[in-house]
């Protein structure tokens, strides 16, 4: 049976949440909006740099070079999503691009230093929102969730889609 909403008698998201059959995925990207959505808002307000740009300044600030390939299997972004960004944070100087010597259709990209100051900047940015979403779990559920999170994390990254 469905509740009618209307603006006298708002939709209470946690009874909604807990109701749900696929409770885990949906639970999962509710938070995830609820993290993702504002920050990356907050990130394209204060540096101009939307969402696929940031990701490529974070995959390259952590190995030292990759290819746009790479970077859309290490994210799960579509292709053409790390193409755009590679042009435009190439063209603003946060990144450099070298032909790769093992594949003459591919390109190895790197960061700049202007690259690895703009994802610290950043990176502050998201950890703010981080920090505040995150503040209603205490230090013990917090480890938890981390192990958890890294155990599902590293079992998606073994799934073929």
């Amino acid at each position: 049976m469905s509740k009618t909403n209307n603006l006298r008698n708002p939709v209470d998201v946690a009874a909604f949440l807990d109701g749900l059959g696929l409770r885990h995925a949906y639970r999962l990207s509710y938070v995830t909006s609820a993290l993702v959505g504002p920050g990356y808002d907050d990130v394209k307000r204060d540096t101009g740099l939307i969402r696929a740009e940031y990701l490529l300044l974070l995959c390259l600030a952590h190995e030292d070079a990759l290819t746009a390939q790479d970077i859309a299997r290490m994210t799960r972004r579509p292709r053409n999503s790390i193409s755009r960004a590679v042009h435009r944070m190439q063209a603003e100087g946060f990144i450099t691009r070298t032909p790769d010597p093992e594949d003459g259709r591919q390109s190895r990209l790197s960061i700049t230093d202007k690259g690895r100051t703009m994802q610290i900047r950043v990176e502050a940015i998201l950890a703010a929102r981080e920090a505040e979403l995150f503040q209603v779990l205490d230090a013990g559920d917090q480890d938890d969730l981390d192990r958890i999170l890294t155990r599902l994390a590293h079992h998606a990254a073994r799934l073929s889609r």
